[in-house]
């Protein structure tokens, strides 16, 4: 590598970690306020002392029975990732996709561990979604579009994989008007991923770390944008002061090349602001 594309690349990185720096910065003001706005709006609804279950319903009480809320005339234009947006606009919280985005945002807050779950179709496009929360040791599949717990003819509430007998599903969704036969459980994911350039990435991800959507908890980061840029900010960061310290030790290393070392003007400029003067 050359001095003069050395210095090229140098600055170009400088100036890209300066930029992540403030992404960082930003993204982190910005999830403090929707993570307060959560805690406010939860405190309203769930009771201080329910139990998980009297959780769970609380947020579908409230979501079927809850003040009335803005009806936007373009909801496709409103960010849809934004708990203060999705908690706020009525025809969000008819979409599976928004309805259960409020769920898990509303319910995680309420110390509640929740996941999203994609119903999916032969061709594995996603059909619908719900949740799914973890009551005791069992996943409980919680469906916040018709606002509902699924459950048996017992009450019992039911995981995934019992909603794969016919008899439960049918069950579970008696009592719900002109529900989709088609939501069904045969086939489902928590994350769906797409080709990339014709590769197909879920076969090998699944080969190389059996169980990833499952073992790892994807809700938070896909259900909630101010995260999704605060991870995105702090990798990038991350990855960016790695490169410049490479940088910076090829540059005094290999090029010999002479450069402000920050650490050292930062250390001299605190021994002239701490050091007492002398006196003659």
């Amino acid at each position: 590598m050359g001095r003069g594309f050395f210095r090229v690349v140098w600055r170009g990185v400088n100036v890209a970690l300066v930029a992540a720096l403030l992404a960082l910065v930003y993204s982190g003001g910005w999830e403090y306020s929707v993570r307060r706005y959560l805690v406010g709006f939860s405190e309203a609804i769930v009771p201080a002392n329910a139990t998980p279950e009297q959780r769970v319903e609380a947020i579908l009480e409230w979501m079927r029975e809850g003040p009335l809320r803005s009806a936007d005339p373009s909801p496709s234009g409103l960010a849809i990732r934004d708990p203060e947006t999705t908690l706020n606009y009525r025809r969000l919280l008819v979409v599976c996709g928004t309805a259960t985005n409020a769920f898990l945002n509303l319910a995680r807050t309420s110390d509640l561990q929740v996941r999203r779950l994609l119903l999916l179709s032969p061709d594995r496009t996603a059909k619908h979604v719900v949740a799914e929360v973890l009551l005791g040791d069992r996943w409980i599949v919680v469906d916040p579009t018709y606002r509902i717990v699924m459950r048996n003819a017992k009450g019992e509430m039911l995981t995934r994989k019992e909603l794969q007998n016919p008899q439960n599903f049918a069950e579970a969704t008696a009592k719900i008007p002109d529900y989709p036969s088609a939501y069904n459980y045969d086939r489902f994911a928590h994350v769906r991923i797409t080709r990339l350039y014709g590769i197909r990435l879920r076969p090998a991800l699944d080969w190389i770390f059996p169980g990833w959507d499952e073992q790892l908890d994807w809700s938070l980061l896909l259900e909630r944008e101010s995260f999704f840029v605060l991870s995105l900010a702090a990798l990038a960061t991350f990855f960016l002061l790695l490169m410049r310290l490479l940088l910076a030790w090829y540059a005094d290393q290999r090029l010999k090349i002479p450069r402000f070392h920050l650490r050292t003007h930062l250390a001299r400029a605190g021994a002239a602001l701490f050091t007492t003067p002398e006196i003659k």
